[in-house]
C-alpha cells in the first residue's frame, strides 16, 4: 500500500507539472505557424493569434488584438506579418513562408513590440535572428526579462524578394535556465522610418563572437588605446 501510495503521489506531481512545461516553452520563433486565411476589412487584418501564435503585441505600450496580413504603412506603427501571398516585389518573408515586420515612424505612436514569457533552454549560449532593416535609420532591440542584450554581426542573407538581411547573435548563456520575456522592438528614431523585419530565432549551444571586421576594429581600437598611453608615460620621463 505504501507502494502505491508514493505513485499516486509521484503520478499526481508528474500530471501537475506538465500544463506549467509545456507553458514555459518559446513558441514559433521562425514564425511559421501563422495563419493568415480570412482577414478583415479594408485594412486586411488578423487577430494577433492567429498571425502570430505564442506572440503578443504592443504599439507604444498599448497591446494589440489584430495585425495585418502582407502589409505596409507609409507612416502609421503598426504590427504585420509577411506572408506568401504578398503582391509587391521589393518586400516579403526573409525565409520560409512568414517573417514579422515592425514598422515605427514617430515618438507620438512609440516602439513597437512583439514579446512572449518562456525559459531559455539550460544549455543555450545563443540567440540567432535574422533581421532586415528598410532604412539605415532604422533603430531594433533585442531583451531578455528587460535586460538588453547587444547584437553581434554573423553573416548576410538574401531574401527571394531580394532584400539583403543580416544574421545576428546575442550571447545569452547568463540566462539559461531561466524564465522571462523575450522582446523584439522597432524603435522610434529621430532619423524617420524605424521599419524592421524579423525572421527565424533559434538558440544555440554556441556562443556568439564578433565578426572579423568587427574583431579587426576592436583589435585596432585596443593598440590605438595601448599607444596613447605608452606616449603619455615616455612623455613623463
Amino acid at each position: 500500500m505504501k507502494t502505491v501510495r508514493i505513485f499516486r503521489v509521484f503520478f499526481c506531481f508528474l500530471v501537475a507539472a506538465l500544463p506549467g512545461h509545456a507553458q514555459s516553452i518559446f513558441q514559433n520563433l521562425n514564425f511559421e505557424d501563422g495563419n493568415l486565411s480570412n482577414p478583415s476589412g479594408v485594412d486586411n487584418k488578423v487577430l494577433i493569434t492567429q498571425a502570430l501564435p505564442g506572440w503578443s503585441g504592443t504599439i507604444g505600450g498599448v497591446a494589440v488584438t489584430e495585425i495585418y496580413a502582407d502589409g505596409d504603412s507609409a507612416g502609421t506603427a503598426i504590427i504585420d506579418v509577411e506572408g506568401p501571398s504578398t503582391n509587391r516585389e521589393w518586400i516579403g518573408p526573409l525565409d520560409g513562408s512568414y517573417s514579422v515586420y515592425l514598422q515605427a515612424f514617430g515618438s507620438a505612436q512609440g516602439n513597437v513590440s512583439i514579446w512572449q514569457s518562456g525559459t531559455i533552454p539550460s544549455k543555450a549560449r545563443s540567440l540567432e535572428f535574422d533581421v532586415w532593416q528598410v532604412q539605415p535609420s532604422a533603430v531594433f532591440s533585442i531583451s531578455f526579462a528587460g535586460n538588453s542584450l547587444s547584437p553581434v554581426g554573423l553573416s548576410s542573407g538574401v531574401s527571394q524578394f531580394g532584400q539583403v538581411y543580416e544574421v545576428y547573435g546575442v550571447n545569452i548563456a547568463a540566462y539559461a535556465g531561466q524564465t522571462g520575456t523575450l522582446e523584439l522592438t522597432a524603435e522610434v528614431s529621430g532619423l524617420g522610418d524605424s521599419s524592421t523585419e524579423f525572421d527565424d530565432l533559434s538558440f544555440s549551444t554556441t556562443a556568439v563572437t564578433p565578426e572579423p571586421k568587427t574583431m579587426a576594429l576592436l583589435v585596432m581600437g585596443g593598440l590605438a588605446v595601448a599607444a596613447r598611453r605608452w606616449r603619455a608615460k615616455s612623455s613623463e620621463i
